[in-house]
C-alpha cells in the first residue's frame, strides 16, 4: 500500500481481504467499489460454493482461500473485514491479534457472542496497533445522522426519552442456517438489536446501567428442523435501558411484520421539541420497483405545527446494500481512518458494550427480572 502519509490520499489504493463470504461479505464488495482507491485482493471462506459466488461480485481477479490464516501468511492485503458468522468473529480477531501484521480490521457486528468472549477482547484489543472498527451501519444511514445531529445541538432543548422500533422481516436464510441459534448468534438481541443498544448509546451520550426486557419465540422458523433442533431465536420483544443520568430508552422489536412500508422508526424527545425519523424497508422486501425515502419530522411544543422532508440517498449507494447506504459512508469513515486522516468511530469498546447490552437484555427475557450492567474498560476505546 501507498503509504498512509501520501500528500494526495485519494491516490492511495487499499488492498482489502475478506474473511467471510456470505450475503453481508458481499454488501461490503458492492461498496468498496462505490469508494475510489479500494481493491479487494483475497477472500477466505470455508464455503466454496459462498467464495464463488463473492469472486464473481468482485469481477475481478482474487485470490480465493478456504482458511483465513492462509489470507494472512499470503501478504497480499493492507486491511481486513470481518463478515464470518457472528460466533467465529472472536476467534479470528484472536488470531489476527496474534499474528503481528497490524492490520486495520473492519469486524461486523457483534464483535463476540458471549460476555466471556467479550471480557478477553478488552483485553487483547487494548494491545493492537492498528485500527479496529466494528461495523455498526444504523449510524450512518443519512436520516438517523440527520437526527442525531439535531438532539446533540441542543435542537430538541434537554433530550430525555428515546424509543426505537423495528419492525421487520424474518432473518434470512444463511449457510448452515448458523443464524436459527442462539447458540451461534448470541440471540436476536445480539445479533439483530446490538445496532439498536449501541444507537441508544450515541444519541443520549450516556451509559447504561440496568436492562429489563421481555420477549419470545412465538411465530417465525417452527417448521423448519436442522441437526441442532427447532431454531429457538427470539422473535418479538419489549426493552427497557435504564442509563447513568436516569433517561430511558426502549427497544420494540418485531421479526414478523414484514408487511409494514417503514422498517425502522427513531423517536428523541426533549424538554422543547421531539424529532423522529422513519426508515423504509429496503427495496425489493416490499413493494418490487418502488423505492420509499426515508422521512425526518420535527415536532416542536411551541409554536405547535410538525415539519417533515424526505431524506433522499443516492440510488446507486441504496443499490449497494440493504442498510439504507449506511455501508458506504461507513467504509468512508474506515478508509480516513486506515490512512491515518480521521479516528476510529465505533471502537471495541463500543461493538463490547451493545453486546453486553443484548445478551443481558436476552437474559433479562430467561430470568424475568432485570440485569445490571459493569462497564467496559476504556482502554480499547482505539
Amino acid at each position: 500500500m501507498s503509504s498512509a502519509t501520501a500528500t494526495d490520499s485519494s491516490e492511495t489504493t487499499i488492498r482489502y481481504g475478506l474473511i467471510g463470504a456470505g450475503h453481508m461479505a458481499r454488501e461490503h464488495v458492492r461498496n468498496l467499489a462505490l469508494v475510489p482507491g479500494s481493491r479487494i485482493t483475497a477472500v477466505s471462506d470455508p464455503e466454496s460454493s459462498s467464495l464463488e459466488q463473492t469472486r464473481a461480485e468482485i469481477g475481478h481477479e482474487v485470490e480465493l482461500f478456504a482458511d483465513h490464516h492462509d489470507l494472512l501468511s499470503a501478504g497480499i492485503v493492507d486491511a481486513l473485514v470481518i463478515a464470518s458468522p457472528n460466533d467465529t468473529h472472536h476467534g479470528i480477531l484472536k488470531d489476527i491479534f496474534a499474528s503481528g501484521l497490524a492490520l486495520p480490521i473492519l469486524v461486523e457486528k457483534p464483535v463476540c457472542t458471549t460476555e466471556e468472549d467479550a471480557r478477553e477482547l478488552e483485553r487483547l484489543a487494548a494491545d493492537y496497533g492498528a485500527p479496529v472498527w466494528v461495523a455498526m451501519e444504523y449510524r450512518y444511514m443519512p436520516p438517523v445522522q440527520e437526527i442525531i445531529d439535531a438532539a446533540h445541538s441542543g435542537k430538541l432543548g434537554k433530550v430525555v426519552m428515546l424509543s426505537i422500533t423495528e419492525h421487520r422481516f424474518p432473518f434470512l436464510h444463511k449457510v448452515g442456517s448458523w443464524n436459527r441459534f442462539t447458540e451461534r448468534t448470541g440471540g436476536t438481541l445480539v445479533e439483530k438489536c446490538c445496532h439498536f443498544f449501541d444507537l441508544m448509546r450515541v444519541i443520549l451520550q450516556d451509559e447504561p446501567t440496568r436492562i429489563y426486557a421481555s420477549g419470545a419465540h412465538d411465530v417465525n422458523h417452527f417448521d423448519e428442523q436442522y441437526e441442532a433442533g427447532t431454531p429457538d431465536m427470539v422473535d418479538n420483544a419489549y426493552v427497557t435501558v435504564d442509563f447513568r443520568s436516569g433517561r430511558r430508552a426502549m427497544l420494540e422489536l418485531s421479526m414478523f411484520a414484514e408487511g409494514s412500508k417503514f422498517q425502522e422508526r427513531i423517536s428523541i424527545v426533549g424538554d422543547e421539541a421531539k424529532i423522529e425519523c422513519l426508515i423504509p424497508v429496503a427495496a425489493g422486501h416490499w413493494t418490487p420497483g418502488d423505492q420509499i425515502e426515508a422521512r425526518v419530522e420535527f415536532s416542536p411544543r411551541s409554536p405547535i405545527g410538525p415539519v417533515a422532508h424526505d431524506v433522499p440517498v443516492d440510488e446507486a449507494v441504496l443499490a449497494a446494500g440493504a442498510h439504507h447506504g449506511s455501508t458506504y459512508y461507513e467504509h468512508l469513515g474506515f478508509r480516513r481512518a486506515i490512512l491515518g486522516e480521521g479516528p476510529v468511530e465505533v471502537t471495541v469498546a463500543d461493538g463490547i458494550t451493545s453486546v453486553l447490552m443484548g445478551l443481558a437484555a436476552e437474559r433479562s427475557i430467561v430470568e424475568g427480572r432485570a440485569i445490571d450492567l459493569q462497564p467496559v474498560d476504556s482502554r480499547v476505546a482505539r
